[in-house]
């Protein structure tokens, strides 16, 4: 992204064509740049959706609200952490040392069973189906509704 008081459509244009991923002219506003900051980063993880759905699903990671059924599901925030990480691996088992490592720090105080806790809670808040258990390797999405 490039930043720039050239704000004439030819240099908007040429600064497009020599590469650039988007043209912001000054004055711009932080709200903007973050905005379009958040496109770059999702397109280059492969996530330009604004939205991951998984059957009757619908989970919004900008706005961090997950419906089911048009109806919001409440949740925490390492449940949605959870949530999104197996939507956005749909298809994929995830091992659970996987799962541990992107939900947990290296300092947080975690018991053994905490990410069977969150999964079991989701699974009430979503359908038993929703999250299938691959024994011995870990969690996956189930079949979608």
């Amino acid at each position: 992204m490039n930043l720039t008081a050239r704000d004439s459509l030819d240099e908007r244009v040429t600064g497009l064509n020599s590469g650039a991923d988007d043209y912001l002219c000054k004055p711009f506003a932080l709200a903007e740049v973050s905005a379009r900051l958040q496109v770059l980063i999702r397109r280059a993880h492969g996530h330009a959706q604004p939205e991951l759905t998984h059957g009757n699903v619908i989970l919004y990671p900008a706005s961090h609200t997950v419906m089911l059924n048009a109806e919001t599901v409440v949740l925490k925030p390492k449940e949605f952490a959870l949530l999104e990480l197996l939507m956005r691996n749909a298809g994929r088992v995830l091992p659970r040392t996987l799962i541990e490592e992107k939900l947990y720090n290296w300092d947080e105080d975690v018991s053994r069973n905490a990410l069977e806790v969150r999964i079991h809670h989701l699974r009430k808040k979503l359908g038993s189906d929703f999250i299938r258990t691959v024994h011995g390797i870990g969690y996956t999405l189930g079949e979608p509704c």
